[in-house]
């Protein structure tokens, strides 16, 4: 691979480290190019946020390949992760500390299941309040970080698949598939309130985007080793 094979395209699958914002991993991911390359620019951009407590797949389009962006953005997404039941967290996972608990001695495996089916198909969600949505110019986080109330409509969203993979009270173990624009956050908070209890994610690992798996996917490590073995 060489410096103009990344400026004509190059998409490049990223499993994202735990605690790396999206950004974090771009910055890193064109520092390297640049440096291997001793070139001064080169475009790099990301097919999708993951918040920093998630991990897993993050595609990333280089030089001309940025103008697809969109396209790979707009593809359905598979998670795999573990919603806690018993108390809810204004950021709906561990960003912040629990602010409500639940009692969920009465809540059975088969409620558990049959509150899934409500989320599947065409639904309207929420957006968290502890996101980087824009309302007015701000980012919705710096609302929530103020302490400001703020109104945030509902978007259309659709979730192809919801299944539960393993029950360990409290925690919930599950898989989804949805469309652009789901926050699995937000599943998690109103899965929850289906429970009539409180739920809040407590972890999340993006295993498909399209027909691109994680599997296929390499470290930021690994990625640093591969090009320091192409020739410059």
């Amino acid at each position: 691979m060489t410096a103009e094979d990344y400026k004509n395209g190059q998409l490049i699958l990223i499993d994202k480290p735990l605690e790396w914002t999206s950004f974090q991993v771009v910055n890193k991911v064109r520092w390297l190019i640049r440096k291997q390359f001793n070139i001064k620019k080169i475009k790099v951009g990301h097919a999708g946020t993951l918040d920093p407590l998630a991990s897993g797949l993050l595609i990333l389009c280089v030089g001309k390949f940025t103008k697809q962006i969109e396209t790979y953005q707009a593809q359905h997404k598979e998670y795999t992760g573990t919603i806690t039941l018993g108390g809810t967290t204004p950021s709906y996972d561990l960003e912040t500390e629990l602010d409500q608990t639940f009692d969920i001695s009465n809540i059975t495996e088969k409620q558990i299941h049959e509150a899934t089916h409500q989320f599947i198909g065409e639904i309207q969600q929420q957006p968290p309040v502890f996101s980087a949505l824009k309302k007015e110019g701000k980012r919705l986080y710096e609302y929530a970080r103020a302490g400001e109330e703020v109104e945030i409509p509902k978007r259309t969203i659709h979730i192809s698949a919801f299944e539960i993979t393993n029950i360990s009270l409290p925690e919930v173990e599950f898989r989804v598939a949805c469309s652009k624009g789901t926050y699995i956050r937000s599943l998690a908070h109103d899965f929850g309130k289906a429970l009539d209890n409180g739920a809040h994610l407590s972890a999340l690992r993006r295993t498909k985007i399209g027909d691109y798996l994680v599997e296929d996917a390499v470290s930021i490590d690994e990625f640093e080793t591969q090009l320091k073995n192409t020739p410059s």
